[in-house]
């Protein structure tokens, strides 16, 4: 997902900014060493102590699952002990999902969108109650938020009171590996999921409802048969949630042979998948940046989407934008994409030209700039 991605930059990029002495990741009650490990499956994960148990603070190191049970009590008053030290050697605590830990006094939460707030019927309810439970209490111990979009900032302002100078806006980045490929470099991800080279319309995204995939769906079925059979559309991304109804729809609109369903995919298929695509479509509702989007430019491939929040402000006019509710000028769109060679040119060399305003470094610069804020 787009905050996992982003999660995930962080974690592999902070340690090298020379700004920053030392990094330490915890998650769920736990300090973790080597979170990389957390990407790999569940039983290996199982069957792994040190890499979710060790401590790495000054003054404390438990090695051990054991270690934390039969010293519990002493290892509190020296993490506690230590929390203190390191905040006073300009220890910094950051959210990346929203939340800051107990254990922090004050921190950074990144808050990448409102949706919970905005349309919290598209949410599950097990996520519902955790903001119920726990965004507040983390909003309190925050001393700055950072968001993904100006836009994204703008709510939060308005939304939850913040004052502006409390919020910093960091736009996220872009992998290098998402660029223009030849058919021939595409071509051994392409056969094994069944594909032909810009022979195809892709979205990707969690199949969840502010994603607006059930529009989609209706406005591709608006499309010409003999399109619809010369570009088939590919739907790329995890089974989400609340969804029931849109897998029913996507079972039986597959078996028409316009429409495919590829489900999470490894991480190394998506930049063929992209280069491979003729146009890229994305008409979520309300997004707080919309990597997806990103990536499609950067790919060099004619992207639609929305008109609404931060994806007007990402895509700076190389985009098509329209009301994803709107099925007949989202059909309308697609087909431009499909079809216009003059528009899908000129989208290309922009999308590319914008998409190159974006990096991952760029991102890790101006967040370290919010951390030596706080620190100060």
């Amino acid at each position: 997902t787009g905050i996992g991605r982003y999660t995930w930059e962080l974690t592999r990029r902070l340690s090298e900014h020379p700004d920053v002495s030392s990094l330490h990741f915890y998650r769920s009650g736990k300090w973790i060493n080597a979170p990389e490990k957390l990407l790999q499956p569940v039983p290996t994960l199982a069957v792994s102590q040190d890499s979710m148990a060790t401590l790495v603070l000054p003054a404390v190191r438990l090695k051990s699952k054991r270690a934390f049970r039969v010293r519990w009590p002493t290892a509190l008053r020296q993490l506690q002990t230590s929390i203190t030290t390191l905040a006073c050697r300009r220890h910094v605590f950051h959210g990346p999902n929203f939340f800051i830990p107990e254990i922090a006094n004050v921190g950074v939460a990144t808050v990448h969108d409102l949706s919970i707030f905005k349309y919290p019927e598209t949410h599950p309810a097990a996520r519902l109650r955790e903001f119920e439970k726990h965004f507040s209490v983390s909003m309190k111990r925050a001393a700055h938020l950072i968001t993904d979009s100006e836009a994204t900032r703008q709510e939060v302002i308005s939304y939850l009171g913040w004052s502006a100078n409390d919020i910093t806006a960091v736009p996220l980045g872009v992998a290098t590996t998402f660029q223009p490929l030849t058919a021939a470099e595409v071509a051994p991800v392409l056969m094994r999921h069944g594909l032909s080279y810009k022979g195809y319309c892709l979205c990707i995204s969690t199949l969840e409802p502010r994603k607006k995939i059930t529009e989609l769906l209706r406005a591709y079925q608006c499309l010409p048969a003999p399109l619809r059979a010369r570009y088939p559309l590919i739907l790329v991304g995890g089974a989400g949630w609340l969804s029931e109804q849109l897998h029913a729809d996507i079972d039986r609109l597959a078996a028409q042979g316009w429409l495919k369903y590829l489900g999470f995919v490894p991480e190394p298929d998506l930049p063929a998948l992209y280069a491979g695509a003729r146009s890229f479509v994305y008409p979520s509702i309300y997004e707080g940046f919309g990597l997806p989007v990103l990536e499609a430019m950067a790919s060099g491939v004619p992207v639609v989407t929305s008109c609404f929040t931060s994806l007007p402000e990402v895509t700076q006019g190389a985009a098509l934008l329209v009301n994803p509710d709107d099925i007949e000028a989202l059909s309308e769109a697609i087909t431009i994409s499909l079809c216009d060679e003059a528009w899908r040119d000129a989208a290309s060399l922009r999308g590319r030209q914008v998409a190159a305003g974006y990096s991952w470094q760029r991102c890790i610069e101006k967040t370290v700039s919010v951390y030596k804020t706080i620190a100060s």
